[in-house]
């Protein structure tokens, strides 16, 4: 896999948080930070990333994450082109790797890649220029790293240090990248006791998430935990289980307010979105004093400012050597 780092150490491109130093992800977590403001203030803004142009291409639907990619690039004074490659000459029968190109001859700066088939960020970052960067803003069910740092940045708001905290994540695990890169970022900060809930048909093969308890069974993980993190089930994934409907999976997995009183009394309630309200989780648990699911899309566009204009450090550093 290339290198996600330049040759001192610091961030070229974001593909997976899978190898990346403690230090470097708390670093981006803290300039996170700095750019929360509290809701009756603007939002933050600098030009650090004035003179770049970042593109986001997206192959896939998606509200939060490009908007959030989008507003974070124009916040920090960078141009933003924006492409849905399901409407671009991509369904012409022209390649991912082309269309790059194509924009690469226009002065794009950063790429954001979204695709529902594996190893395409990758691919694009192997075949950029060297003064190009590349984000991943989801990567099939394999990774979706700012998501991991968004949601890491959100517990720490709340409870501080990690390390002695326990995490429980409900739902469709085996086909979720949020989950990974959650579980990815959770480790590295010093998470210990990760609980994995999901049916069987999907749950992960054993190889994967070494060192998560794992259950089918959300009432028996739910004691104890300081985080409920719950995920979208889609509905064409329940013939891979042996769960009927939506209701009958609100029943086994579903998050009701009387079954969040079995985790601690503090527990905050996470959900990446988009949310199936009364399947995965009950309407007055997402819109409830528990929850920071809205948190979690205001440190969405904060964790995508700092992880810009890291790379975009990097780039205005390489003209200057020119």
């Amino acid at each position: 896999m290339i290198s996600q780092l330049h040759a001192d150490g610091t961030l070229r491109h974001l593909l997976t948080l899978a190898g990346l130093d403690r230090r470097l992800v708390e670093g981006l977590l803290e300039r996170a930070q700095s750019y929360l403001r509290s809701p009756d203030r603007a939002p933050a803004r600098n030009d650090s990333l004035t003179g770049l142009t970042v593109a986001n291409l997206f192959s896939e639907p998606s509200t939060r994450t490009r908007a959030s990619f989008e507003l974070a690039a124009k916040r920090l004074g960078a141009e933003v082109i924006n492409l849905h490659l399901h409407l671009s000459s991509r369904v012409k029968g022209e390649s991912i790797l082309d269309t790059v190109y194509t924009l690469a001859a226009m002065s794009i700066d950063v790429f954001v890649v979204r695709d529902a088939e594996p190893n395409v960020p990758q691919f694009v970052a192997e075949n950029v220029g060297p003064r190009i960067s590349v984000l991943s803003a989801g990567e099939a069910h394999l990774s979706h790293p700012t998501q991991g740092l968004l949601d890491a940045l959100t517990v720490m708001r709340h409870k501080q240090r990690l390390d002695n905290r326990a995490i429980t994540i409900v739902g469709d695990i085996r086909h979720s990248r949020v989950a990974r890169s959650a579980v990815q970022a959770f480790t590295l900060l010093g998470v210990r006791d990760l609980r994995l809930v999901a049916p069987a048909g999907l749950m992960p093969d054993a190889a994967e998430f070494a060192g998560c308890q794992r259950f089918d069974d959300v009432d028996r993980a739910l004691p104890g935990a300081d985080v409920v993190m719950m995920l979208r089930i889609q509905k064409e994934r329940m013939a891979e289980t042996d769960i009927p409907d939506a209701a009958s999976y609100f029943t086994r997995f579903g998050l009701s307010a009387a079954r969040l009183k079995r985790a601690r009394a503090d527990a905050i309630v996470m959900h990446p979105g988009p949310m199936n309200r009364g399947v995965e989780i009950a309407e007055d648990v997402a819109d409830g004093p528990q929850s920071v699911i809205r948190e979690q899309v205001t440190n969405g566009v904060a964790v995508r400012m700092a992880v810009l204009e890291a790379v975009g450090r990097g780039i205005l550093s390489s003209r200057q050597t020119r």
